[in-house]
């Protein structure tokens, strides 16, 4: 059985700014990762949203970012997928709903993280095709803590069926 881990960590002080990747960063419950744009309510969509709506921090599979290079024969690096957390070995989709931590900080999955055509703008790449049902997950930060790259991925709490 393979090990969820977390083997990125990108933030962006700034809206349409490329996020930068780092190998740790403080996630503060309910608001963000310090010195993201999300948690600074500068993100492109933080005047709109509602305050659970899963901002606070986004998630995206490795594997995701792979098929998308096999499939089109393109690179889309984890900056350019926008995420703030690339993982390997947990199927997002199914962690919504649900609670789990990264390291020692916990977080509850909110939503999917469907790609749109902001990111497709970004990019200039067939993200809207090439991420469907892949674009990740959408999750708030429910306790405050150190996230670090090499983190294990744990699940705590299954969605009732």
């Amino acid at each position: 059985m393979t090990t969820a881990t977390l083997v990125g960590i990108y933030i962006s002080e700034q809206a349409k700014v490329l996020p930068r990747s780092v190998d740790s960063v403080e996630a503060i419950a309910m608001k963000g990762l310090t010195g993201d744009r999300y948690a600074r309510k500068r993100g492109t969509f933080s005047a709109t949203e509602p305050k659970h709506s899963g901002r606070a921090l986004t998630l995206i599979e490795s594997e995701a970012l792979e098929a998308f290079k096999a499939r089109y024969e393109l690179d889309l690096s984890p900056a350019e997928a926008r995420r703030n957390l690339v993982t390997v070995g947990i199927r997002l989709n199914d962690l919504v709903g649900k609670k789990f931590y990264v390291g020692t900080v916990l977080v509850a999955g909110v939503r999917l993280c469907d790609p749109c055509s902001h990111l497709q703008k970004l990019t200039q790449k067939p993200v809207l095709a090439g991420l469907d049902q892949w674009g990740g997950l959408r999750a708030d930060i429910l306790s405050t803590g150190v996230i670090q790259v090499g983190d294990t991925i744990t699940l705590i709490e299954s969605k009732p069926e």
